[in-house]
């Protein structure tokens, strides 16, 4: 098994390139406003599903505040290290059913994880995450089309057509580049804001 301990984080998250501030501020800056675009007010709580450290949260303070925040995530250093100062709580992608969340949620994050989850996780998760989902969902979706740099251990490399079935069956709509709404959003939206197709 993969070790998510703070050297993970060191190589992988830190400094330059894939855990440089500026891309994370996008990213969020990116989320949030789609997010308030679609329920049309601003968030008011956050769900992030394999949060590390919950580099989010801290650029989701500086955007919202007073946004509420519940960090998700397997690694036990984080959780030991972070869990009560970042309201992060031990869990995986796959068992989020699981652990009583107090949804739904504006927003939920999933940057960095579905790409490493297994067949039968994947489903469970986007199941969960779509019955937990009041708003938005940002998942970073990256197929064995694309050209994937950095962590490539466990690295599921998924045909579009494979997570078209199951993003479908869990009920969420590709409304945008790594964006989903569920059934509350949905039936809102023009014609065209949820037929894109990338």
């Amino acid at each position: 098994m993969k070790q998510y301990d703070k050297r993970y984080f060191d190589r992988w998250y830190r400094g330059k390139g894939f855990g440089s501030a500026a891309r994370l501020e996008r990213k969020v800056h990116f989320a949030v406003a789609a997010a308030e675009y679609l329920l049309e007010r601003p968030i008011r709580n956050v769900l992030d599903v394999g949060c590390g450290e919950a580099p989010w949260r801290a650029a989701l303070r500086r955007q919202r505040p007073r946004a509420d925040y519940i960090g998700v995530d397997p690694s036990q250093y984080v959780v030991e290290r972070f869990g009560r100062t970042r309201n992060i709580r031990r869990g995986s992608f796959g068992d989020l059913d699981d652990l009583a969340l107090p949804g739904p949620f504006d927003l939920v994050v999933c940057a960095d994880v579905v790409l490493y989850v297994t067949d039968r996780d994947l489903r469970r998760g986007l199941s969960t995450i779509a019955g937990l989902l009041r708003g938005v969902a940002y998942i970073e979706i990256y197929t064995a089309n694309d050209a994937i740099e950095g962590d490539l251990s466990l690295f599921q490399r998924r045909r579009p057509a494979t997570y078209d079935r199951a993003l479908a069956t869990a009920g969420l709509m590709r409304v945008g580049p790594h964006l989903y709404v569920g059934s509350e959003v949905f039936p809102t939206l023009a014609d065209f804001e949820g037929r894109w197709r990338g």
